[in-house]
């Protein structure tokens, strides 16, 4: 239902452009967005996006994460800047699928992120 792409490995301060395609019978979508998982600790919001655009950022990261929509390709993207090791993590994306009569969320599969130091 959601693939994920764009994970790696990347020096730290480099960049990378995950993505997230949503599939299957879709008749709409509302909030869109990114978690991330680093090993040992709680699965923690990155950030998230409404149809209209409206973004919100975990604290940490604002400045140096970018979070966008394609409505119409069905696709969210977290554009993450001057990465740090600490942002190693498996990142988890979601969306907020509306079919028939149901809305409920659904989890891509991961994409990993390793940055080096």
């Amino acid at each position: 239902q959601l693939q994920e792409s764009g994970g790696g490995l990347v020096q730290a301060g480099g960049s990378l452009r995950l993505s997230c395609a949503a599939s299957g019978s879709i008749f709409s979508i509302n909030a869109m967005g990114w978690y991330r998982q680093a090993p040992g600790k709680q699965r923690e919001l990155v950030a998230g996006i409404t149809t209209g655009g409206i973004t919100n950022y975990a604290d940490s990261l604002k400045g140096r994460f970018t979070i966008s929509r394609d409505n119409a390709k069905n696709t969210v993207y977290l554009q993450m800047n001057r990465l740090k090791p600490e942002d190693t993590a498996a990142y988890y994306c979601y969306a907020d699928i509306v079919r028939y009569s149901n809305n409920n969320r659904y989890w891509g599969q991961g994409t990993q992120v390793t940055v080096s130091s």
